[in-house]
């Protein structure tokens, strides 16, 4: 076998490996974008709520800021709406704007209510046990009608909507058409690839380059 046979063989090897590596990592992008269209389905709590929302599962303790730009003045939670793990600490510090705030739970599993306070930087905090897995509502006392609300939900057998719109349900999240077709795609390029570099290893060496 010739020394450019050999080479053209290595080439095809890395070749068909990068292809494989670059598959491998459109499915992971797609599984983490399938995950990421869905969000708790905080039914009506969050409808025209300023305050926007987070998945902040995989941290110990979050930070919720009372009396954040919003509502018409400084009169939201942000984020309003978050997810977290079960024995996560939520501490909601107050900016100072906006007026005398409280937390307050209104209904759900878990049950909280802080002071009413004004001060720049105070804080109240509440961990989220076992017991509180599901949503719990809650807003502010003083400006619950201009829309000073939140949401918690907890853990993961909550009830999951698209990001996207359209209804939502219990269960595992579903996988948009998009990533499965992708998944697809990539599958048969791994395959494809594959294959052929294992038919020119067998039997490339018995052909000759010609001139």
């Amino acid at each position: 076998m010739s020394d450019d046979a050999t080479v053209s063989r290595r080439g095809l090897l890395r070749t068909a490996a990068g292809a494989s590596a670059a598959a491998g990592a459109a499915t992971a992008t797609a599984g983490t974008a399938a995950a990421q269209s869905e969000k708790p389905n905080f039914g009506g709590q969050l409808t025209g709520v300023d305050g926007g929302y987070k998945d902040l599962r995989g941290s110990s303790e979050v930070t919720v800021q009372v009396g954040a730009s919003g509502n018409g003045g400084n009169l939201a939670f942000k984020p309003a709406g978050i997810w977290i793990d079960p024995g996560t600490t939520v501490i909601w510090e107050w900016t100072g704007a906006g007026g005398r705030h409280n937390v307050n739970a209104a209904d759900g599993p878990a049950s909280f209510k802080s002071e009413t306070m004004k001060e720049e930087g105070q804080t109240f905090e509440h961990t989220f046990a076992e017991s509180a897995a599901g949503i719990t509502n809650y807003h502010c006392v003083p400006h619950k009608s201009l829309g000073m609300l939140g949401a918690v939900a907890v853990g993961g057998d909550v009830e999951t909507k698209s990001v996207g719109g359209g209804g939502g349900g219990g269960g595992p999240p579903r996988i948009p058409t998009s990533a499965k077709t992708l998944g697809l795609a990539t599958a048969f390029a791994m395959v494809s690839t594959l294959a052929f570099a294992l038919f020119f290893l067998k039997y490339g060496g018995d052909y000759e380059e010609t001139a």
